[in-house]
Order: structure tokens, then C-alpha cells, then sequence
């Protein structure tokens, strides 16, 4: 695999050549009432959002959604785990993103100590049986994990920092993923002894170019759906009919949005 980072003109060639591919992938789906999960995880900063953001940039929203579930309310962490995101699950001809998962409990409540140990150990249990259920439905179940250094992920959380279109994205959590790295390190390591099992298998992305990582996400998905290009109804744009003698009302002022453009 390539270390120099990807240049900027053959990327977005790639990239729009893929997402070309997966207009397709959303219309086989569509039309053949087919079910697909894709699961993005990974390390704080390693580059999910920024490709899932990249994979349902030219997605129908109505077909492809993303799943970015909150913190869980009171009533939620009362109720079986997989419970809230079993209400997040595609129907027939819809593509979920998962914006991190039900794997939250392998990761940050395992290393933060917001889940007891024997949820956690439930929880490696449940999973691959859970997954198993997903598959044997029917769902196309995918799922990613982002891996980045730790150098990268602390250059990346220092240009959050000064940046302050994107200082959102950093949080007191994000931060103290720097001073308990090996914790998740050894936490991720326990969760693929459980979770990657043969029907739902965990693909890692190299995330230390994100460009590149975008590039080798999307093209192996697309590789591992049997997808096929559907044939489209000819549409054509109908003449307009004559005028018949309509006239738009005049405009107010006072609920007319400013022309600001005049002024720059």
C-alpha cells in the first residue's frame, strides 16, 4: 500500500468515478428491495465522517441514510443493547451508514468504564449472534475499521484545535483517547477476537492519508456486493403548455431576502 500521500487530481477522479459506481450500487439496491448495512469504526480522527460523507455525497437520502445515534437516554440504556439500533436497520431497498455502532460498547464504554464488566462480556457474546440473525435476513452487513498512528491522530486533533470551523468535532473524550491509547489498542484487539466471524467479517482501512482511505473503503464495499446496473425508464422533459394569462403577484419588500451578493 502507498505512504505518499494520495495527490489531489487522480483522487477526485477515483473518488468521482466511485461514486458513480455507487449511484448504481443505491439504484440495484433499490430496485431489488435489497438490505445493506455498512458499519464505520475506528480510532477518534481516523477519517469515518469524512467518508461517509464522501459515499452519500451523491446517495438519494430517501435510499441512503446515516445512523448517528446519540448517547443513549435513561429509557435506552434500560432496554436490550442492540434494542435502539435494531430501530436504525434498512428496510427493503435502503442503505444504512452507521456513524460508529452498537461497537461503542467494545470501545469507548469498555475503556471509560461506562458499561459494568459483565455488560461487556454479554455483549461479546451477543454480538456475533446478533450479526449471524442480521445476515442470515438477508442484510448486506459491512463493517470497517479505521486505523490511524497515534502521531496522525494527535496532528489532526491539534488542527481541530486551531480550526475553528471544525473545533466541534473535538471533545474532553476525543482528548483523553490520547493518554489511554494502549486501552484501546488492547480493547479493539479482544473485540476482533469475538466480532470477526466468518459471516461478518471486519475489513481494516489504513487511515494515516485519508484520501487514500477514502479511495480503498469505497472500492472494496463495491467489490463485495454482487451489484449490477439497472436499466432506467427514459424520461424526457416535457414542453411547457401555453401561457394562459397568469400573473405572479408583486413581491414585498419586507419578505424578500436581501440581495447581500450586490455588496460584494
Amino acid at each position: 500500500m502507498g505512504t505518499d500521500r494520495l495527490r489531489r487530481k487522480p483522487y477526485e477522479k477515483e473518488l468521482l468515478r466511485l461514486q458513480a459506481e455507487l449511484v448504481n450500487l443505491q439504484e440495484w439496491v433499490r430496485s431489488e428491495g435489497r438490505r445493506v448495512v455498512v458499519i464505520f469504526e475506528g480510532r477518534d480522527a481516523a477519517g469515518k465522517g469524512s467518508t461517509i460523507k464522501r459515499v452519500a455525497e451523491y446517495l438519494n437520502p430517501r435510499v441512503a441514510r446515516i445512523a448517528a445515534l446519540p448517547v443513549p437516554t435513561g429509557r435506552e440504556r434500560s432496554q436490550w443493547y442492540f434494542q435502539r439500533y435494531v430501530e436504525h436497520l434498512p428496510a427493503a431497498g435502503e442503505i444504512v451508514l452507521f456513524d460508529r455502532s452498537w461497537y461503542n460498547r467494545a470501545g469507548v464504554e469498555r475503556v471509560m468504564g461506562f458499561c459494568t464488566q459483565e455488560e461487556y462480556t454479554r455483549f461479546l457474546h451477543q454480538c456475533p449472534i446478533f450479526e449471524r440473525l442480521l445476515v442470515e435476513d438477508g442484510i448486506l452487513l459491512r463493517k470497517y475499521w479505521f486505523s490511524v498512528s497515534d502521531d496522525e491522530q494527535e496532528r489532526r486533533f491539534r488542527d481541530r484545535l486551531e480550526d475553528p470551523m471544525r473545533r466541534w468535532k473535538l471533545s474532553e473524550m476525543d482528548l483523553e483517547s490520547i493518554t489511554r491509547w494502549e486501552e484501546y489498542s488492547r480493547a479493539k484487539d479482544e473485540m476482533l477476537v469475538h466480532t470477526d466471524i466468518p459471516e461478518a467479517p471486519w475489513y481494516e482501512v489504513e487511515s494515516e492519508d485519508k484520501r487514500r482511505a477514502r479511495i480503498n473503503m469505497i472500492s472494496h464495499l463495491l467489490s463485495t456486493i454482487p451489484y449490477r446496473q439497472v436499466r432506467r425508464p427514459p424520461l424526457e422533459i416535457p414542453e411547457r403548455p401555453p401561457a394562459t394569462g397568469y400573473r405572479r403577484p408583486p413581491r414585498r419588500p419586507e419578505s424578500s431576502v436581501p440581495d447581500v451578493t450586490a455588496e460584494l
